[in-house]
């Protein structure tokens, strides 16, 4: 399960966007992260090919079971990053910029710290 950065940030946007009603398209990714639509429809034939997401005729994306596990994986770091720096005095939007670099480098062992660290910050 080694994929690149830009690979995360697409599958938790694909994560993100199908919490919403409709279903994910190419184009939804694009307008979300600021992307040409080219650059994510490469992107999304490399996911594809990776087997970390799904297409059906319609060019609906649907993360497949290991694109879910990794897309579940960075946006839990994200949430729990960015509210931990809010908690910590940091404004909302360096919280979630920082969240957003931070959720793609750290580690396991890190970030179990941090959630614990959390919890603490919530009793």
């Amino acid at each position: 399960m080694n994929i690149q950065e830009s690979g995360e940030m697409y599958l938790e946007t694909i994560l993100i966007l199908s919490q919403k009603d409709a279903p994910v398209r190419s184009l939804d990714v694009a307008n979300y992260m600021g992307y040409s639509k080219p650059s994510v429809s490469r992107a999304m034939g490399i996911l594809k090919s990776a087997n970390y997401i799904t297409m059906n005729d319609k060019g609906h994306i649907f993360l497949t079971d290991d694109g879910m596990k990794i897309a579940k994986k960075i946006y839990e770091r994200h949430v729990v990053i960015s509210e931990l720096l809010i908690e910590l005095g940091v404004d909302k939007k360096t919280a979630e910029d920082d969240a957003c670099r931070i959720e793609h480098i750290i580690s396991d062992k890190t970030f179990k710290a941090l959630k614990k660290l959390r919890k603490s910050y919530q009793k």
